[in-house]
């Protein structure tokens, strides 16, 4: 079985599966992460996102250049269409190549996994919540953002409410112990190869 999970900023996305790993076993695929990983590694998309961005994407050591991307970035909308169109179709294939290797049930980690078309790709939704206020404390904390570049980000995602209409399963991190509502998503799912 495939288990997205995914939330807003500050949510604590990161946190339950943490806990889906150290607690169940279940190996988890940071689609955040592995982005950055294809972008630098991957040959084929380096020659697509020169493309579109041109030569100065990457620099004399073939590394990702973050500044060159993030103004092409933030210049237009359609930019970030365009380059979505090239990276999450490439994370997509590379997260199915994955989890095949693993023999056994995994989680997929994404903040923009329905926006992003990877809804079809897992086989339950996992969205987890909290409270606004706890939200953008979190992120500035872990950020070092200020309380209005954290709203900002947050008006930028999908909102809690049209995620839920995806969810299979709410996990609610308001600061309560959340072992018993992952114990209940288990429970429920007891097809789960899971280490207890």
């Amino acid at each position: 079985m495939r288990i997205g999970v995914t939330g807003g900023i500050g949510s604590g996305k990161s946190y339950v599966c943490r806990m889906l790993e150290s607690h169940f076993g279940l190996p988890v695929y940071d689609c955040d992460r592995e982005a950055k990983r294809l972008m630098h590694t991957s040959p084929e998309l380096r020659r697509r996102l020169q493309a579109l961005v041109g030569d100065e994407a990457y620099d004399a050591e073939g590394r990702l250049d973050r500044a060159v991307m993030s103004r092409y970035l933030f210049a237009d909308a359609a930019h970030v269409q365009a380059v979505n169109g090239i990276v999450h179709p490439a994370v997509k294939e590379d997260f199915l190549e994955w989890a095949e290797r693993q023999h056994t049930d995994v989680v997929m980690e994404s903040a923009i996994l329905v926006e992003a078309g990877l809804r079809t790709i897992v086989d339950c939704l996992m969205v987890v919540e909290a409270p606004l206020e706890l939200r953008i404390e979190r992120a500035m904390q872990r950020d070092g953002a200020t309380a209005e570049q954290v709203e900002a980000r947050i008006r930028h995602q999908m909102p809690a409410e049209a995620l839920r209409e995806y969810a299979d399963f709410v996990v609610i991190n308001d600061g309560r112990d959340l072992l018993p509502q992952l114990q209940s998503f288990i429970n429920r799912h007891s097809s789960l190869s899971i280490i207890q």
